[in-house]
């Protein structure tokens, strides 16, 4: 007697179900602490005033070489050797030279700041408060209300309930449906031109970070309307830290006043060719800098119970930014980031070192890229677009829903099996 061959029935899949698996790493953050050199936290006060001293230096040469360019290219001899137009070519390509390592330069100046807020340039508090409040307020950077609320940031780096700047919108932000429940036209909420993304990326880089410090734009988003860096009274701060909001306050007044009293001495289109354009570009290189840093597919973003430092502080990647000016100028800043979210407190003159240390203990958990900077910005402007409303450890999907890494399986629910408790 034959017997019937029962039907193969058919297991539904996704095209995600090839997609690599991701387990968060387990290691505390005393055994990562314990694999970097002691010597590698030593904070050498003359080294940084070595530095800060230097990138002076250059922007006073920087400076002083801007004041010729235009007495030497409009002068009767630079027109008749290079004609009309071939002067006035010369002298905008003088001044795009100047915004270019003048706006390098002062950046590396920001940075400075950034280290004494972190207390990262001296182990005196006094001497990195000085240095910092004068250095981020000369760049429009209120010192200590920024300085809370980045450290803030450090301390909950890729945490979905408790970062401050750079929290991925959710499916449910943007008003997406979930999977399954029909199909999905993502054009209708993606289909930008090349032309309208462009304007909005360099409007992000342009206005975001005066966004941020005015609006809370791209911060927490739980946090109330009208959240600012201004208001002592501000969800951001404590009552103990109004005086120190309301000095950096007084900063940003007086350097108003300075720029005011600069365009009524020497004219207002001076200030903003040797003074303005260099500062928009300290704005534009450090939102591209921290936008990259924190912004990529690759990169996962933790709700509870499966946030802990180590897991958001390992959630960055390291880039080769602009090669050596970067390294040079930018104080390897972008270079070495992973290292500088474990361990703010660590120079960043010691960054190169101790990275190959920690790169050799997290392994695949550490990040590198060295894709072109602006080709990375425009990746990942486009493919970094909304995380899942469920899940534990999720990764950004881009703007037709697709991700490329999916979290192992018993992360994908809000009911995690495992608790995991800070190192």
């Amino acid at each position: 007697m034959s017997t019937a061959t029962p039907p193969t029935r058919e297991v539904s899949s996704s095209p995600e179900d090839n997609l690599p698996e991701f387990t968060p790493m387990q290691w505390k953050l005393q055994d990562i602490r314990a694999a970097i050199p002691d010597h590698l936290f030593v904070r050498d006060t003359r080294r940084g005033l070595a530095w800060l001293a230097l990138d002076l230096f250059m922007a006073a040469c920087c400076w002083k070489a801007a004041l010729l360019i235009d007495p030497m290219f409009t002068s009767r001899l630079a027109v008749q050797r290079l004609s009309l137009a071939g002067a006035e070519i010369a002298r905008w390509s003088c001044w795009l030279l100047y915004w270019w390592f003048q706006g390098l330069i002062f950046t590396g100046i920001w940075v400075i700041g950034h280290e004494c807020g972190h207390g990262a340039f001296s182990a005196s508090q006094w001497i990195c408060n000085t240095i910092g409040f004068i250095t981020h307020t000369l760049l429009w950077t209120p010192y200590f209300s920024w300085k809370i609320s980045h450290h803030r940031h450090h301390c909950n780096h890729a945490s979905m309930e408790r970062d401050e700047v750079y929290v991925p919108k959710t499916r449910s932000d943007l008003g997406i449906p979930e999977e399954g429940e029909g199909k999905i036209d993502y054009d209708e909420y993606f289909g930008d031109t090349p032309i309208y993304t462009l304007f909005m990326l360099v409007r992000q880089q342009l206005l975001a970070f005066p966004a941020y410090l005015l609006f809370n734009v791209s911060g927490q988003k739980n946090y109330p309307k009208w959240t600012n860096h201004f208001d002592p009274g501000s969800i951001l701060f404590t009552k103990e830290q109004r005086n120190v909001v309301l000095i950096s306050n007084a900063g940003i007044a007086a350097m108003i006043l300075l720029v005011r009293e600069a365009c009524r001495t020497w004219g207002a289109a001076a200030v903003v060719k040797y003074y303005g354009i260099p500062w928009l570009c300290v704005t534009h290189w450090f939102i591209m800098i921290t936008y990259l840093h924190h912004t990529d597919p690759m990169l996962p973003h933790y709700r509870q119970p499966e946030w802990n430092f180590q897991r958001g502080a390992a959630a960055t990647v390291d880039r080769d930014f602009l090669g050596w000016m970067g390294r040079f100028f930018l104080h390897d800043v972008a270079h070495y980031h992973v290292i500088h979210h474990f361990f703010p407190k660590m120079p960043f003159y010691h960054g190169a070192e101790a990275t190959r240390y920690l790169r050799a203990f997290i392994g695949e958990h550490y990040h590198y890229s060295d894709k072109p900077v602006f080709k990375a910005l425009w990746e990942s402007y486009n493919d970094c677009q909304f995380v899942e409303d469920s899940g534990t450890v999720l990764f950004y999907r881009d703007k037709k829903g697709q991700a490329v890494l999916r979290p192992a399986e018993k992360y994908r629910t809000n009911q995690s099996s495992s608790a995991c408790k800070q190192g």
